[in-house]
C-alpha cells in the first residue's frame, strides 16, 4: 500500500473500513430524498429526526462499551464486538426497503447506531493497539484517506445508481458491500491475541469441591 510496510491486522482493518464506507456513501447523500419521496409522512424534519437518532445513540453508546472493552482481558471481545457491529450495521439497508413509516427509519436507525458503536469501539482498540510504531500518522492518514476516497466515489456513483435504477438495488447494494466489509475481518481472526473471558464460566467440578470445603 503506497510502498508502506503495514502489518497484516492493520491493513485488514483499512481494506474492511474502505468497503464498509464506501457502501454506506452510496446512499447517505440521497437518504434524505428517499425519506422524503419514499416514506409515508416523510419531511425534512423526519430526515432531521432520523440523523438524529443515529448521531446520539451512536455517541451516547461509544463511551459504556469501550469502557466494558477495556475491562475485558485479551482483545478477542474487541475483534468480536467489531464483527458482529459491522454486521450488524450491514443488515440495516435491508430494512429500508421494506421500510414505509418514520417509525421504521428510526428503528432501523436505532439498531444502525447500535451496530457502529459496537464496531468502532473494538475497531479503534485493535487498530491502536497494532499499529506498527513510527507510523501511526501515516496509518492513521491512509485509513481516513482510503475512506473518504472511497465514500466519495460511491457517493457520486450512488447518486447515478438511484436516479437510473432507485432506491431498492442501492439499499441492495450498500447491504453486499457492508457484508464483504464485515466478512474481510475473518482474515486476521487467527491473528488476534487473548480469550473472550469475563469470568463468568464455572464448571460442575469447581462447585462440588466448595460444597465439600463447607
Amino acid at each position: 500500500m503506497l510502498g508502506i510496510k503495514i502489518n497484516r491486522i492493520v491493513k485488514y482493518l483499512v481494506l474492511s473500513d474502505l468497503v464498509f464506507w464506501a457502501g454506506w456513501g452510496l446512499v447517505t447523500p440521497v437518504f434524505a430524498i428517499f425519506i422524503i419521496e419514499k416514506i409515508e409522512g416523510g419531511s425534512a424534519f423526519v430526515a432531521g429526526m432520523s440523523a438524529a437518532i443515529y448521531w446520539i445513540l451512536m455517541s451516547f453508546l461509544r463511551i459504556p462499551i469501550g469502557i466494558f472493552l477495556d475491562t475485558c482481558p485479551g482483545e478477542r471481545d474487541d475483534y468480536w464486538f467489531l464483527t458482529v457491529g459491522l454486521f450488524i450495521a450491514a443488515l440495516v439497508p435491508f430494512g429500508f426497503i421494506f421500510a414505509s413509516t418514520p417509525l421504521h427509519i428510526y428503528l432501523l436507525q436505532a439498531v444502525h447506531a447500535v451496530g457502529i458503536a459496537m464496531s468502532l469501539s473494538g475497531w479503534s482498540a485493535i487498530f491502536t493497539r497494532h499499529i506498527d510504531k513510527g507510523q501511526e500518522a501515516t496509518e492513521w492518514g491512509i485509513d481516513a484517506t482510503s475512506v473518504g476516497f472511497g465514500t466519495g466515489i460511491s457517493g457520486a456513483i450512488g447518486g447515478w445508481a438511484v436516479t437510473q435504477f432507485g432506491f431498492n438495488p442501492v439499499f441492495i447494494a450498500v447491504g453486499i458491500l457492508g457484508l464483504i466489509g464485515a466478512a474481510l475481518l475473518f482474515c486476521i481472526r487467527n491473528n488476534i491475541k487473548g480469550v473472550f473471558d469475563h469470568g463468568l464460566h464455572f464448571s460442575f467440578k469447581e462447585i462440588f469441591q466448595k460444597e465439600e470445603k463447607i
